[in-house]
């Protein structure tokens, strides 16, 4: 995308929030900022896709924790269906389980709702310039977590799942559905997505196909 390489045009951004005071103040925010033009705003990830395919935005300021499609899997979509997007998180969240799942789904920086309005608009334009901004302590955590010895590999990975999420991986392993787990746990579909993406983590997998293999190859598909 040349205008983006050259900055001879303004950087298009798209917020998806789910939270409409958020988007306003950054809206604000980021519109008085040189370079940069919010395109859109979007209050959950449906439309957020929507949005991004109408505007082709440079830049989508991403939430993470969003009723119907989260964060993570409207940025797998959005990359799907626009690969040269940027996908910036903004989130509150540091934990694991939001982590590491939306990095491998292909989210380019990844900042904390605490950060300056400046920081952002700094973010923005590296993303737009093609290079990545990670939180501080994002940056620790995955750095931590790629130098730690792989001393449980002795013990088998499943030992830490929640009792919970050994039923949810049984059932991903018999070949059911998000609904279908729902159904039979007597829980919501949104809570089932949650324990599988932390199934992924735990596990270290990246898709149901590798945790049903995971499964029947330990012996707790039955």
């Amino acid at each position: 995308m040349q205008a983006i390489e050259q900055l001879s045009q303004p950087i298009k951004v798209l917020l998806v929030d789910d939270h409409e005071m958020v988007r306003i103040g950054l809206a604000a925010v980021l519109d008085t900022e040189d370079g940069i033009e919010v395109v859109g705003e979007a209050s959950n990830g449906m439309d957020g896709i929507r949005l991004a395919q109408a505007y082709k935005p440079d830049v989508v300021l991403m939430d993470l924790v969003m009723d119907g499609m989260d964060g993570v899997e409207t940025t797998a979509k959005l990359l799907e269906l626009y690969p040269e997007c940027k996908v910036i998180v903004l989130t509150s969240y540091l934990d694991d389980s939001k982590l590491y799942p939306v990095i491998e789904a292909g989210a380019f920086s990844y900042l904390l709702k605490t950060s300056r309005a400046t920081e952002i608009a700094d973010a923005i334009r590296a993303a737009a310039r093609g290079q990545s901004v990670l939180e501080s302590q994002v940056a620790a955590k995955m750095m931590n977590r790629f130098r730690q010895p792989k001393q449980q590999e002795q013990a088998p990975l499943h030992e830490e799942l929640t009792d919970r999420e050994m039923d949810v991986l049984k059932r991903v392993a018999q070949g059911l559905s998000n609904q279908e787990i729902a159904d039979e746990l007597f829980i919501g579909v949104k809570t089932v997505k949650f324990h599988i993406t932390n199934i992924f983590n735990k596990l270290d997998v990246d898709d149901r196909t590798q945790a049903a293999i995971y499964a029947h190859k330990q012996g707790i598909a039955d």
